[in-house]
């Protein structure tokens, strides 16, 4: 019998900051980041090397009404921030899990979490613990998807996974749409074309001009993250 192997070595995988409130209106589901967990050491234990970029949307929601008429940089630094708490919340989930996980961030706290140094996480990587890049790129006006894009493109991942509420990419909003159709697969060029929006602009440029493939997939179907590391037909592969 032929045990079947993953179709990817090194992956990054992009998680917002929503997708960690579950139900809640802002903040951390216990439940929810316990589901996420399991998932990812599932994929770890197929021998794939995973990396996390994680947004901060969950905690700055709920501080969002003070930000407004906020300078922008200070906004966005306090997202990172915002990173960090729950690249940290990540961490201890996993740790409890049995996995080994780094939280690097993009600025320096060293009390808290070590720098992000690359070869410091390539090393993480080869060595099978799980990295999780915090603070963005460590930079206002960027955001946690050009962070994706470019600590995969750092890394040498093979694909980037934006684990999203839909299972894909659609022709329009399957929501508001019931004829809406599902992208199987779709060139970075014709998702341009057609303003479909899957990451913004930055981030979009960058997967497409280093051939990073992005797969879009929802991270609240059970299984789907192993499917997607199996090469089985899940979600929507962005392809240049």
């Amino acid at each position: 019998m032929t045990i079947a192997k993953p179709a990817h070595k090194r992956i990054l995988l992009k998680l917002s900051g929503e997708a960690l409130m579950g139900d809640d209106q802002f903040g951390i589901n216990r439940a929810t980041i316990v589901r996420m967990v399991e998932e990812i050491a599932e994929v770890t234990r197929l021998g794939v090397q995973v990396a996390v970029v994680i947004g901060g949307g969950n905690i700055f929601r709920g501080v969002a009404g003070g930000a407004v008429g906020m300078d922008r940089a200070t906004a966005d630094y306090m997202g990172m921030l915002a990173t960090v708490m729950n690249s940290l919340a990540l961490a201890d989930s996993m740790d409890k899990a049995g996995l080994t996980a780094r939280v690097m961030s993009a600025i320096a706290i060293e009390q808290v979490v070590e720098p992000y140094v690359r070869p410091k996480a390539l090393q993480y990587l080869e060595e099978g613990k799980v990295v999780i890049f915090a603070a963005g790129t460590g930079n206002p006006f960027f955001t946690t998807d050009t962070a994706a894009a470019l600590r995969g493109a750092e890394i040498g991942a093979e694909l980037v996974l934006k684990a999203t509420k839909v299972d894909g990419v659609y022709s329009a909003d399957p929501k508001k749409d019931p004829t809406a159709t599902r992208y199987n697969k779709i060139s970075f060029d014709e998702a341009i074309s057609k303003n479909l929006g899957i990451m913004d602009a930055t981030a979009f440029a960058l997967c497409r001009d280093q051939k990073l493939p992005v797969k879009v997939f929802s991270i609240f179907k059970h299984g789907a993250f192993k499917r997607v590391v199996m090469g089985e037909d899940e979600g929507t592969l962005v392809y240049v």
